[in-house]
């Protein structure tokens, strides 16, 4: 089997972002995303629960095993039982993200999807966010609009965002977190071939990694891995158009 490619690695790593999560309802934005989310369902996060986007419950495969009604998704986001991994057109050393609108908000230079979910979510249970071109136009000294909240924001906010928690920034060049004293964003590892200068560079504030700190290089796919990627969940490589 050939070595892993750049796309795979994402896959695996937006995977390790469900670790742990027990019986939480997985709602994962965008291709390498849900490719993570079954993938962690596939091997070592059994429990996870996974919709069509409609209705029913389904396995890595698509095969339906249990029906949700639209009412009962809430019950979930309310209680802090859901974990979803979003995108971010901006996001901020505390994990502000926009997704609404880039410029000034009263007359925007681009306008983007706006608000829709992002206050709920990030209130009411974890979220990710996946950003699969990293660069200072995504990684911002200060969003243009806040759609999902960061840890600034949450900790004003006081018990009504007692389910916010941020758990992993994904990227084309690393994943990060917010494991530290002031919650600011953080290294955890660096994909192969990538320096902390250069994803500093790419980034519009400073990171949590001390010069010279010997970062950790981000999990490779178990060869198990690698084949449920490329023989059963997408043997088509759809993945693989995200990152171009």
């Amino acid at each position: 089997m050939t070595d892993p490619t750049l796309d795979e690695l994402c896959v695996v790593a937006c995977a390790e972002a469900w670790r742990g999560d027990g019986e939480l309802l997985a709602s994962p934005i965008g291709v390498i995303p849900a490719l993570g989310a079954r993938l962690a369902r596939a091997t070592f996060a059994p429990d996870l629960l996974m919709t069509d986007g409609v209705a029913t419950l389904v396995t890595p495969e698509g095969v339906a095993e249990g029906w949700m009604p639209y009412r009962s998704i809430f019950d979930l986001v309310w209680s802090g039982r859901r974990h979803v991994m979003m995108g971010a057109a901006q996001i901020d050393r505390f994990g502000n993200q926009n997704i609404a609108s880039i410029g000034d908000p009263r007359r925007p230079k681009s306008q983007l999807l706006g608000m829709r979910g992002a206050p709920g979510n990030t209130i009411n249970h974890p979220t990710s966010y996946w950003v699969p071109a990293h660069s200072l136009r995504t990684f911002v000294a200060r969003c243009d609009v806040v759609s999902g909240l960061g840890y600034d924001r949450a900790a004003a906010l006081g018990p009504a965002a007692r389910f916010h928690q941020l758990r992993r920034v994904v990227s084309n060049l690393g994943v990060f977190d917010f494991e530290t004293p002031d919650h600011s964003m953080r290294v955890r590892s660096l994909h192969p071939g990538v320096t902390a200068e250069a994803v500093q560079a790419a980034t519009g504030f400073p990171l949590a990694i001390a010069p010279g700190a010997d970062v950790p290089t981000t999990r490779a796919p178990t060869a198990d891995e690698l084949r449920l990627i490329r023989e059963v969940l997408d043997p088509r490589g759809t993945r693989k158009a995200e990152l171009k």
